[in-house]
């Protein structure tokens, strides 16, 4: 997609969304079937573009079918348009300063060998993830439901490397910075905060995913791991971890991903909340992998249907499917849990008897009893953030 056409949709969505202000709020299903670009982005299979600068790429319906997503099919989502287009590892380093007793600078050789690694599995998902699902259409990218994928990260604990800088006793919070850059240099650099009291064990800061070097677009040569949080915290090529005894305030943390702070997490479209909070945690979600909508099946055979779900950490208890539009349901098989914070794959098989149209719903519960709603329930809110409607599939049976 070129740059123009880019920011012509972008114009159009929120002409769209001034126009609609008066309209009732609602949501969908998630913009589907997406034209797959031609254009190959380096270490990437063809994926759905919404941009190249900033690299912007979607996985189709098709790259959920297993419960680990292959490295060449991980979304990518950037906000600064200029990212570095290659990286000397002999002089990257990370800058740990602030409120700690010695300023360090690790190299990635130091980070690998001075500090010990683990491996955690989990799911990456960004916060605008299924937007195009709300109306009216709210700000930022028309993502499908592709913004979402699960590896297998390993590197250090940011829990270890922040010990061996000795933390003062103010220290209250880490700033975290990476290398992309904004056109304008007046523009805020995409940072983003954690109390260090929310920093868990499992908080990582990866070289490696699914056992290889990080992809370049995915925040090569090291990115942040926050296992259960959207993806929005998770910055890319980190270079500068700063504490600090008091919250800065940052454009990506006090006006960019915010949600309503009510118990609903929603508000009106000519009303909006006047207070708001950060998006951290993620919510309960399933998603078909397989078939795509469109599809055609076999009457009389069998048809495996393959999916994924997951949510902020608790585990998924259930995925059940309904094929007569949500009046039943029937449990699918869930395939072994890989970590609570994973995808969990499952499958659902079924012979179609009859020829038509079939529409497949799937919908996930997890440990803590939270289910994922139908798309009508779900509220509006400005920003477009953590749609989890019930996944729905139709197919042509013939």
């Amino acid at each position: 997609m070129h740059r123009r056409e880019f920011f012509k949709i972008s114009f159009a969505a929120s002409s769209a969304l001034i126009a609609n202000l008066q309209a009732a709020q609602t949501t969908t299903q998630p913009r589907d079937n997406q034209k797959i670009s031609p254009v190959l982005f380096p270490e990437k299979t063809k994926m759905i573009v919404h941009s190249d600068r900033p690299p912007l790429l979607e996985a189709p319906r098709s790259a959920f079918t297993t419960a680990i997503t292959p490295n060449e099919k991980f979304f990518v989502r950037w906000h600064m348009p200029v990212i570095p287009t290659a990286t000397n590892l002999d002089t990257y380093y990370i800058h740990v300063h602030g409120e700690v007793k010695k300023r360090l600078y690790i190299t990635i050789d130091m980070l690998k060998n001075d500090y010990e690694s683990i491996e955690v599995t989990v799911a990456m998902q960004c916060g605008g993830n299924s937007r195009s699902a709300f109306h009216p259409t709210t700000s930022g990218i028309q993502w499908g439901s592709g913004a979402m994928a699960c590896a297998t990260f390993k590197g250090p604990r940011l829990k270890d490397v922040l010990k061996s800088a000795g933390l003062t006793e103010d220290a209250t919070w880490v700033n975290l910075n990476g290398n992309d850059k904004a056109v304008m240099t007046k523009i805020e650099n995409f940072k983003r905060e954690l109390k260090i009291d929310e920093i868990s064990d499992d908080t990582i800061i990866a070289y490696e995913m699914n056992g290889k070097e990080l992809p370049f677009l995915n925040g090569y040569p090291v990115r942040l791991i926050i296992p259960g949080f959207y993806a929005d915290s998770w910055v890319k090529m980190l270079s500068d971890i700063y504490v600090t005894k008091e919250y800065k305030k940052h454009f990506f943390m006090d006006v960019a991903y915010r949600i309503p702070d009510n118990d609903c997490e929603c508000e009106e479209p000519n009303g909006l909340a006047k207070k708001t909070k950060p998006l951290e945690t993620m919510n309960v979600k399933s998603f078909i992998g397989y078939p795509s909508n469109g599809a055609k099946v076999k009457q009389k055979a069998p048809l495996r249907i393959k999916g994924i779900a997951f949510d902020a950490g608790s585990g998924i208890k259930t995925v059940e499917i309904s094929l007569d539009g949500g009046k039943t349901w029937e449990s699918a098989t869930l395939d072994k849990e890989l970590s609570a914070y994973a995808f969990r794959f499952f499958t659902y098989n079924v012979k179609p008897m009859h020829k038509g149209v079939m529409t497949i719903m799937a919908r996930a519960t997890n440990n803590k009893g939270e289910q994922q709603p139908f798309a009508k329930d779900i509220k509006w809110n400005h920003g477009g953030y953590k749609y989890n409607g019930i996944d729905s599939v139709s197919v042509r049976v013939v």
